[in-house]
């Protein structure tokens, strides 16, 4: 077994300082408009991507990477002698873990580990980071893709969505719960469950009221938390991070808080002044 790099895609939402200090490898998703198609978090930001649907009146298509793309990614660390874990996308959201599959399997057996972390946007960074940790201390490709599989079940994610607009766009709620939701001012918080975005809970009136909502739902479970680090994700717009930080902290003896920014794909389907609280159990 030789030295492991770690891989994801950038759904993952890490900050680029992130990525450049855990030496993270990031394959590009799609983003596509009528004017031309662009990858994502190198040619277009969640900012281009709303002043994009403010301008056309609707949403980019995403599309995965080929299987192609994750090969020519893949190949040099392979040449290098190096081993790879590559933790992506649910595998319910996008095509995008498959085609790695496919570019994994034109490599020698065990060079190249895929982990499908059943979740999105810094549900799977947060399992890249526990990777990064697990290669630190010396662990082979193997045992970490193993190690972060029995951690897959562990995430809990949930984010706090300010308007139903891109869901509706998206085809994700009908046009009658995106009226009522404006009319009542809910603010639905969207969870992830088996690989998948489902709705949670429905809270009324200010945003303030949602988040307090779901920063109790964590603190109720804080002594079955993974206490290592927590992730605030926020959207373009949103300025209730340092908030949430703050009383994750003050609630919690955490090593660490990270702040990040979600990029496009999280963007597209959730919308502007989104924000999440992403955790590991124990």
């Amino acid at each position: 077994m030789g030295e492991v790099k770690v891989f994801t895609d950038s759904t993952c939402d890490l900050t680029r300082d992130i990525i450049n200090t855990y030496d993270i490898s990031v394959v590009p998703l799609y983003v596509g408009f009528d004017n031309g198609t662009y990858r994502d978090g190198v040619d277009i930001t969640a900012g281009d991507l709303f002043k994009m649907v403010d301008e056309c009146g609707k949403l980019p298509k995403t599309a995965a990477p080929s299987p192609n793309d994750f090969y020519n990614e893949f190949k040099p660390f392979v040449e290098q002698g190096k081993d790879i874990v590559y933790i992506g996308l649910s595998s319910s959201l996008s095509s995008t873990l498959q085609n790695a599959i496919i570019a994994a399997n034109e490599f020698p057996e065990g060079r190249v580990e895929i982990v499908d972390s059943m979740n999105l946007s810094t549900g799977i960074g947060i399992l890249v980071l526990k990777a990064c940790d697990f290669a630190k201390a010396g662990m082979n490709a193997h045992e970490i893709a193993r190690e972060i599989q029995m951690r897959v079940p562990k995430v809990k994610t949930a984010f706090v969505i300010d308007t139903l607009d891109y869901l509706y766009m998206g085809g994700r709620c009908s046009s009658l719960q995106n009226f009522m939701s404006g009319v009542f001012k809910i603010k639905p918080i969207v969870k992830v469950v088996d690989g998948k975005m489902i709705l949670g809970e429905k809270a009324r009136g200010k945003m303030e009221r949602a988040l307090n909502v779901m920063l109790d739902n964590v603190l109720v479970d804080k002594y079955n938390i993974d206490w290592d680090r927590i992730i605030v994700t926020h959207s373009v717009g949103n300025t209730d991070s340092d908030y949430l930080k703050g009383k994750l902290e003050e609630n919690m003896k955490v090593k660490e808080v990270i702040i990040t920014a979600a990029g496009c794909v999280i963007s597209s389907h959730c919308g502007p002044n989104t924000i999440g609280i992403i955790y590991l159990g124990k």
